[in-house]
């Protein structure tokens, strides 16, 4: 790095700050920060929503994965499987509801179909695991910055942290929304270069596929189920294909649909129309996206294995510097400030989105259901303030639990341990009329406890994948068993999906689910070929 890398990294931060000035004018409540005035373009909703996927983790972790990682290879891609089915899901069940309520948070709608207590305990479980989670990924970003850009770790957490605080806090969801499209260009010009300059290096994409175990190619494994019969000692790690199917579907639904840091967004386009087409967007886009990080992987993978110095430059040994040290050795300046502007891009766009939806939950689902402010303009000084008080939490949970691996580790199985059954919540919502409050509450509680004892009892012997299937699952017949004795009574019909206007309408809209679902049955098809595929000599 010289001063001239510097300089263009300095100047994108900057540039950050600046545009969020200028979109953070004429906000008047908390409406405008908080869903762009419901009036953000699809494609820059869409595009924004696979850049919080797209974190710098995914960046260098992928092709790590793909190239180095004992074990690894293209079975990341199978992450990628149930995306397009969940897309579908959340059109049809959960959209055309949340965007009839006009709410803010997602959280809003348990309390108009369940009751208070059950808002504020699921946004309660948000905030805790949103919050822990978000320091963690700070950490985890910035640890790599610090190593390959030789910046104290500090340094990286604070100034990461800020930059995005101060755009974020100015510009609310507009700067969110308009900072990830570009943080995305940047990204994809960034993933781009750097597979131009490593297959030139490398000789092309045949001497590149040369270096590669076969083994690794494979994308799809159907050796295993996951339920059961996985084996902690292997040599090689199993990724079961239908672990990532049948968990991913209601992994992605949940995530999709019933997390504040994604559903905000699909709250602040003019329309439902628009809303789903950002997510149709996210279901086709997603998986040529991870194809490119996976080709990264290759091309820098086979740079590595011609020339075994750059083994010894990665920090411990570890894959996710791959990527970063190919960066720093081979690659021109002002280019390696483009790579690591796309890294810090990566970074920023997870982090900006999960404050302003802490914040978001804050004050929507907590502060304003007990103490409203008396304006619009004291509504949106509290909630850039929230915003502020959120951002130092995440930079002091990133220095107090970064470093430690097992609380990482257990914040993460703790979020994957609800996601099942907060899908529960909302399903049970939208279409079973007779699950009330108390059946609701109950079937969390089940979910959840079934969830920990397959964490505590089966261990690694059950792929994590399948947590969210058995904790929805359980959640929702514990809630129906209660309802056959105490059905829900006084029910909002207007928070019944089968009651909406919209649900006649869905015909209209088939052409484009079916054409996912056709998306979804290629996909199947192309990474059981992987290979063969890839391999065209």
């Amino acid at each position: 790095m010289n001063g001239l890398d510097w300089t263009l990294l300095a100047l994108y931060m900057a540039s950050m700050v600046v545009l969020s000035l200028f979109l953070g004018r004429g906000q008047e409540d908390a409406d405008d920060y908080y869903v762009g005035g419901r009036n953000l373009p699809w494609w820059g909703v869409g595009i924004s929503t696979m850049a919080t996927q797209t974190s710098a983790i995914s960046f260098i972790s992928i092709p790590g994965f793909v190239a180095l990682k004992p074990g690894g290879g293209l079975t990341w891609l199978s992450y990628e499987l149930a995306v397009p089915l969940a897309m579908v899901f959340i059109m049809v069940f959960l959209l055309p509801l949340f965007r009839k309520l006009e709410i803010v948070s997602v959280y809003e709608y348990l309390e108009r179909r369940f009751g208070g207590p059950t808002r504020s305990l699921l946004a309660a479980v948000f905030l805790l695991s949103r919050g822990l989670g978000t320091g963690v990924g700070l950490y985890a970003a910035a640890i790599v910055l610090s190593v390959v850009l030789e910046l104290p770790l500090w340094v990286v957490i604070i100034g990461l942290g800020v930059v995005t605080l101060i755009y974020d806090t100015i510009g609310g969801m507009k700067a969110v929304v308009y900072s990830d499209v570009i943080q995305m260009g940047i990204l994809v010009v960034g993933i781009g270069l750097s597979i131009v300059y490593a297959l030139d290096l490398v000789g092309g994409w045949s001497a590149a596929l040369d270096t590669i175990d076969a083994a690794r190619l494979v994308a799809l494994d159907t050796s295993v189920h996951g339920l059961g019969d996985l084996d902690p000692n292997a040599a090689r790690k199993a990724f079961p294909m239908w672990g990532f199917l049948v968990g991913g579907f209601f992994l992605y639904a949940s995530y999709y649909g019933c997390d504040q840091s994604q559903a905000q967004r699909e709250l602040s386009t003019p329309s439902l129309a628009h809303t789903k087409y950002s997510l149709i967007f996210n279901g086709f886009a997603r998986l040529p996206l991870t194809l490119a990080y996976v080709v990264l992987g290759i091309a820098v993978g086979g740079v590595f294995a011609k020339h075994p110095e750059a083994m010894k430059l990665l920090h411990k040994g570890q894959p996710d510097y791959m990527v970063p040290v190919f960066v720093l050795k081979y690659l021109p300046h002002g280019i390696k400030a483009l790579i690591f502007s796309a890294l810090l891009a990566a970074a920023m766009s997870s982090l900006d989105s999960s404050i302003n939806s802490l914040s978001a939950s804050t004050m929507q689902d907590f502060i304003e259901r007990f103490a409203r402010p008396k304006n619009a303009r004291k509504q949106l000084l509290m909630s850039k303030g929230s915003t502020v008080a959120w951002g130092m939490l995440v930079i002091v949970f990133a220095f107090l639990l970064g470093g430690q691996d097992t609380v990482v580790e257990r914040i993460n199985k703790i979020g994957s341990a609800f996601y099942g059954p907060i899908l529960a919540t909302f399903v049970a919502g939208v279409a079973l009329r007779r699950v009330g409050q108390a059946a609701v509450i109950a079937g969390i509680i089940a979910g959840v406890a079934v969830n920990v004892v397959l964490w505590i009892g089966a261990g690694d012997a059950v792929f994590w994948m399948w947590w969210n299937a058995a904790g929805c699952v359980v959640s929702l017949a514990v809630a129906l068993l209660i309802s056959l004795v105490a059905p829900a009574r006084d029910v909002d019909e207007a928070t019944l999906v089968f009651n909406n206007p919209e649900w006649k309408r869905e015909g209209r809209w088939l052409p484009a689910y079916g054409l996912l679902v056709g998306f979804f049955a290629l996909m199947l098809w192309a990474l059981g070929r992987m290979p063969s595929l890839l391999d065209k000599r």
